[in-house]
């Protein structure tokens, strides 16, 4: 019995079974030093599998067939300090069983190193920073090719709560964001959703996917406002060899990637006319065209699309297509403003609090009660990412742990609270290049709101050149 407990220390159930349907789920060993990932992973694949977590790679065969294993995702990192153990560790587990599923989760100290564990049999290699939702997909599609299959009903009540888990706030106006989710999430039906920058919309789009049919299936997210003008139609429709300089080999484009999954349209608004019209055109044949391509590709996805932009003034402008429109604005959900969310500013900072504080090794802080009236009062123009953007800052440059309204940036005083002199500029003094930057975010965010996130607008409202606002917004991340 104690060599069975010196091994327990290294591989230690968390997640284990709590029913018998629970049981049956395919258990997946996480080998993994680093606590945080392993917590993330396990949160991320605990409604599909049963997690048993390993700090070690000792022992790791033996365990793997006591506890029944059907994958082990192995953090590399354990293999900084000796390359060759990593190998040896995967060729043992793959003769352990042709069905096994083996996943490498990169290192972010070494270079090249998914060549060295693809030749021993890893299906499957993941760079850092990891992304949890592509390791989910993965996992399931590889644990379904092993012919490791589990009841859907099970699955889909641990799914039902895992949906909602990235959204903090139980305000009324929440609730009915949370109803709208449920009542469209299990269909095929296109939503659109809309809300200010910040709101939290991209959380919709997912909690729409984890709670549909398509949840295991590529979910493929883009960022219309973000691609290049010269790359963006290539990046949506795919491109043939040779279809433009430097097209030197063929490539599926992301709408194409989207087959059987999900595609995420995030700032929909911002495409160009000629965009929309091809676009347009896929949605109503299900067919995509690559670039210099001649064969139509038939595909199947669930489209769900993203806007802070008045859609019906663009319409009326004739820079958004009036039937585009209408194909996208089936289900429309709509986020509100933190300003309108009242009841859930004190248990998001709360939150944001909990999660930096221990990102960044201190204490967990506090609000005073001043503190927290001027966050209910602010009117939070950035919206949840300008509060967890401030929150993040007061937990690197407050010494205390207790945050008072003095540590709060003036623009915000002024809006909310009166400013003395001593909030103004504590009697200890204040950070004076932080002060300045929580004033320009806050000044940005106000222009970007009230220009409706056109930055040229935003520019003459602050007499800035344009070039220069985009600078800050991309210094910011706003």
């Amino acid at each position: 019995m104690q060599a069975r407990g010196s091994r327990t220390r290294d591989f230690v159930p968390v997640h284990g079974p709590t029913s018998t349907e629970a049981a049956e789920l395919p258990v997946a060993c996480v080998i993994t030093a680093n606590a945080a990932l392993r917590d993330e992973v396990a949160d991320e694949l605990g409604p599909w599998v049963r997690v048993v977590p390993g700090e070690s790679l000792r022992g790791v065969a033996g365990w793997t067939q006591e506890v029944g294993a059907a994958a082990v995702l192995m953090d590399l990192e354990l293999c900084d300090l000796d390359p060759r153990m990593g190998v040896a560790v995967v060729e043992q587990l793959r003769h352990l069983s042709d069905r096994l599923v083996l996943i490498a989760i990169g290192s972010s100290r070494v270079r090249g190193v998914s060549t060295q564990y693809a030749a021993p049999g890893v299906d499957a290699y993941l760079p850092r920073p990891l992304n949890v939702s592509e390791l989910r997909q993965t996992l399931i599609e590889l644990l379904r090719t092993r012919g490791h299959n589990w009841d859907q009903p099970a699955q889909r009540e641990a799914a039902e709560d895992g949906g909602f888990q990235d959204f903090i706030g139980a305000s009324e106006p929440m609730r009915l964001v949370y109803e709208a989710i449920r009542q469209v999430a299990n269909s095929n039906i296109t939503v659109l959703i809309r809300g200010e920058s910040g709101t939290g919309k991209e959380l919709v789009g997912r909690a729409l996917v984890a709670l549909s049919r398509r949840a295991n299936k590529p979910f493929i997210r883009i960022n219309c406002a973000a691609l290049p003008e010269n790359l963006i139609e290539s990046e949506l429709f795919g491109s043939e060899k040779g279809a433009f300089t430097g097209a030197t080999e063929s490539r599926p484009g992301q709408i194409e990637l989207a087959d059987q999954g999900t595609l995420f349209l995030d700032e929909i608004a911002t495409l160009a006319l000629p965009l929309q019209t091809k676009l347009l055109r896929v949605l109503e044949d299900r067919q995509v065209q690559r670039l210099g391509g001649r064969t139509l590709r038939k595909i199947d996805f669930r489209l769900v699309c993203a806007t802070h932009e008045p859609l019906e003034e663009l319409v009326a402008q004739g820079r958004f297509r009036e039937d585009l429109f209408y194909r996208i604005h089936v289900v429309p959900i709509h986020l509100p403003p933190l300003r309108e969310r009242a009841d859930d500013i004190s248990r998001l900072a709360e939150f944001f609090l909990r999660v930096h504080c221990e990102a960044n090794g201190v204490p967990v802080k506090r609000l005073a009660e001043a503190a927290s009236q001027v966050f209910r009062e602010h009117r939070w123009p950035g919206n949840v990412r300008e509060l967890e953007n401030l929150i993040q800052r007061l937990v690197i440059t407050v010494r205390p742990d207790e945050i008072g309204a003095t540590h709060l940036p003036p623009g915000m005083m002024a809006g909310g609270l009166p400013v003395r002199r001593t909030e103004l500029l504590p009697e200890s003094g204040t950070d004076f290049d932080n002060e300045i930057e929580s004033l320009e975010i806050s000044l940005l965010t106000e222009a970007l709101h009230r220009a409706k996130g056109s930055k040229s607008t935003a520019a003459r409202l602050l007499r800035l050149d344009v070039q220069r606002l985009k600078y800050l917004c991309r210094k910011y991340s706003l």
